[in-house]
């Protein structure tokens, strides 16, 4: 990714200041009413659940986890392109699996049905379950007035975790991303509709596959806060910080760099790992057509640093302003 020069202070200010990443603050309202780490009085194990992660992961007696995350859709979206948003509605939860080392297992959903095209919504949801192989079991369906409301939960399984608790100083940043696709609606980058059902699976599968070979340490699916904004609440669950090199971040031939670190790519990772297993890494995702790149390195400072050939822009101070509330320490 190329910038002119003395661009970068400007990209960084404009970044801090998109309503997306605004939204995650909202997370500090549940990160000041429920504990960071929690235990069901009704599973006691010894080992707590730590909130504030992709997914929670809930100990299951044999040395794995199962997997529970939920995700609603934003209404604009829903009223804006229906089918895509109830495609979207199951990817992103298999992502969230994905993130955190896991296998998808099953699907549920909430759908309050209002005026528009309320079926299409469930014709995306299927289209999603059918690609990726993960079904939709059961739910909640009702029609209301107003808006068309969704929201999906999924069940997964993971052998060994990747989290966003596990990052140290030290490590490799790095990102994952599938350029083969377009923007959809603004800042969605859909490379997932248009590709095979093996395709899908294949690139799924490598998260699991890296944590089970304990290549991976941390990691974080980019979500609508885009790259940086990923990159910023896997600092802070960590209680670490970072240099973001964006000269090396992987993105579509000629897209601005506003547009691209602010998307949110149907299939994108950033992970942490330590620097001896990073070519090992990019070679399994490039087995599957997937684009991935060392990105910057860890380091103890609880800032995110942007780079660009010899200019440096802060992006965020955690120590200074918490994001989402959750992380080491909270």
């Amino acid at each position: 990714m190329k910038l002119a020069p003395g661009a970068l202070a400007g990209l960084a200010e404009e970044l801090r200041g998109r309503a997306e990443l605004g939204m995650k603050r909202d997370i500090q309202l549940p990160s000041r009413v429920f504990a960071a780490a929690l235990e069901s009085a009704w599973f006691p194990g010894g080992e707590p659940i730590l909130n504030g992660d992709d997914t929670a992961a809930l100990p299951d007696g044999d040395g794995g986890y199962t997997l529970l995350a939920a995700e609603g859709m934003r209404p604009e979206l829903v009223a804006a392109d229906p089918w895509f948003a109830g495609f979207c509605s199951v990817m992103v939860n298999l992502s969230d699996v994905a993130a955190m080392g896991g296998r998808p297992w099953a699907v549920v959903d909430a759908l309050f049905m209002g005026s528009g095209e309320n079926e299409r919504v469930l014709e995306g949801m299927k289209a999603a379950s059918d690609l990726f192989g993960v079904p939709v079991v059961g739910g909640h369906t009702a029609r209301v007035s107003g808006p068309t409301l969704l929201s999906v939960a999924v069940l997964g399984r993971a052998k060994r975790l990747i989290s966003s608790y596990a990052a140290k100083a030290g490590h490799t940043l790095l990102m994952a991303v599938d350029l083969r696709g377009s923007f959809r609606l603004g800042g969605a980058f859909n490379a997932a509709t248009t590709a095979s059902s093996q395709q899908l699976r294949a690139s799924l599968a490598v998260l699991p596959e890296l944590a089970e070979a304990e290549l991976v340490s941390a990691g974080k699916d980019i979500s609508m806060a885009g790259t940086c904004g990923s990159i910023a609440m896997l600092l802070e669950t960590s209680g670490v910080g970072a240099r973001l090199d964006l000269e090396r971040v992987p993105a579509p031939h000629e897209v601005e760099p506003l547009r691209w670190l602010t998307a949110f790519p149907s299939y994108g990772f950033v992970l942490t790992a330590e620097p001896r297993a990073v070519s090992r890494i990019c070679a399994r995702f490039d087995a599957v057509g997937v684009t991935c790149a060392a990105v910057g390195v860890i380091d103890d400072s609880k800032r995110l640093l942007l780079e660009h050939a010899d200019e440096a822009a802060l992006y965020l101070d955690l120590s200074e302003r918490p994001l989402t509330g959750f992380g080491v320490g909270a």
